[in-house]
């Protein structure tokens, strides 16, 4: 899952929305130096991604991915469900798009302090640019893809990826739509039965 689908699963709670942004960024183990309300949004984004890893819808979906580009075909698969769930905002939340991410954007502004630093830096560009409502656009998730792949240390075959969306659009979606209540739930069970 990739940054808005982590904050759609990340439900009602502000730091959960927060820890599930934040949750690409912090490395080791939780708490940490985060204070306890963001570490388990971050517990809660780690969970979904272990769980999304072995769903059938997943794996389906990564097997779409073609050969050369197999390695990665994770990280495309993220950002590919972020442009679905974009793309079809209305059938799945109350608030409009614009409005979720401008919230999401001011809640995580409110925890600077406890922000990572590459979140840090990012967040002014994304926030102005809003790269999450932007993911509905299918050419913003090949340009996120591409940006992604200057990013790596390593050679990758990231850059033109996302005409990979475009090539099994319908494949894609059909995926999506099996994954995405699947998800749902279960991300309401692990905020259920954390311990408070």
């Amino acid at each position: 899952m990739n940054y808005l689908a982590h904050l759609y699963l990340a439900g009602p709670a502000a730091a959960d929305r927060v820890g599930g942004l934040m949750g690409d960024f912090v490395r080791g183990l939780l708490p940490g130096v985060l204070p306890a309300d963001l570490a388990a949004g971050v517990a809660l984004h780690r969970a979904i991604d272990a769980w999304a890893d072995t769903h059938p819808a997943f794996q389906a979906s990564r097997a779409r991915v073609s050969t050369a580009r197999r390695r990665v075909a994770g990280i495309m698969v993220d950002l590919f469900y972020d442009h679905f769930l974009a793309h079809g905002w209305q059938r799945h939340h109350d608030l409009p798009l614009i409005t979720f991410t401008a919230l999401a954007y001011a809640e995580t502004a409110a925890r600077a302090e406890a922000l990572p630093e590459r979140l840090a830096q990012q967040l002014p560009n994304m926030r102005q640019y809003d790269w999450l409502a932007s993911y509905a656009d299918p050419a913003n998730i090949g340009y996120a893809l591409d940006r992604m792949a200057q990013r790596l240390r390593q050679p990758n075959p990231l850059v033109g990826s996302g005409e990979e969306l475009l090539r099994d659009y319908t494949g894609f979606a059909a995926d999506f739509a099996v994954f995405l209540p699947d998800a749902v739930r279960f991300a309401e069970e692990h905020r259920r039965t954390r311990p408070a």
